[in-house]
């Protein structure tokens, strides 16, 4: 009986074939695993409209889609296809270095399984999987969480926009102070979602200052007034001002 191969193209002897030379194509066999599990190969894209094909070389090292990192290479002027033989189960790391702003697609030589393209102008790294189905080999993209890269400048801090990591140089932190800018708000909604209290600066501020907060609630009938024309607050009971409160309400009547 003579040797079969894998969809990888690993040789598979059967008993009592190539009597003394089991050491050398165990040995092939052993640089082809080597070679289908980090192995590189660099891979010009033909610039035209025959598909790339990659290759399984049976019992050999030379099959272009023996290797675990492909880099595709070359000038293209149009999208382009990458093929990879039927049958094909492996998983690969794909680098798109071809130059201009074209798509690369990559599929199976035949049927109509599915696809993984690299946009126009990617020009970065996929790893794809190949399920290897008989006459529908389909190509899937491997998803894998990588960190993003932030958005806008120094301090800005980062907001999902659109799925994707947005910033403003109207909201910054620089470790200490959270600054809301351009006369922005600070919106504290209530518990239905419907509606909100806003606290803003005004147009125009004469000199930067700060407002700070009694340490404690205050009592009823008491307001919060400045305590030391420095920004700090206190809690003061309105008996204090000088108004009664029937003269609060005949003012409220008389100036509405």
């Amino acid at each position: 009986m003579a040797s079969t191969y894998t969809d990888l193209g690993l040789e598979l002897m059967a008993t009592g074939e190539n009597a003394g030379t089991w050491g050398t194509k165990t040995n092939a066999n052993l640089s082809l695993i080597e070679q289908l599990t980090g192995g590189y190969n660099s891979q010009a894209v033909t610039d035209s409209g025959t598909p790339t094909a990659l290759t399984i070389a049976d019992g050999a090292l030379t099959g272009t889609a023996q290797q675990r990192v492909i880099e595709l290479t070359g000038s293209i002027s149009g999208s382009r296809v990458v093929t990879f033989p039927l049958l094909t189960e492996n998983f690969y790391f794909i680098k798109n270095s071809t130059s201009g702003a074209q798509t690369v697609q990559l599929k199976a030589a035949s049927g109509s399984g599915a696809t993984v393209t690299f946009a126009t102008g990617n020009k970065g790294w996929k790893a794809i999987y190949l399920d290897g189905v008989a006459t529908n080999t389909g190509v899937y993209e491997i998803e894998i969480d990588t960190v993003a890269t932030p958005a806008g400048s120094d301090t800005q801090v980062q907001f999902n926009n659109s799925g994707a990591f947005g910033a403003s140089a109207n909201l910054v932190f620089d470790g200490n102070h959270l600054t809301i800018a351009a006369e922005g708000d600070l919106r504290l909604g209530d518990n239905t979602g419907g509606e909100y209290v806003g606290i803003d600066a005004p147009a125009t501020v004469g000199a930067s200052y700060t407002v700070t907060l009694p340490a404690a609630v205050g009592s009823a009938s008491q307001a919060l007034v400045t305590s030391d024309g420095s920004g700090n607050t206190q809690w003061t009971s309105t008996s204090t001002f000088g108004i009664s409160t029937g003269k609060a309400i005949a003012m409220a009547i008389v100036f509405g």
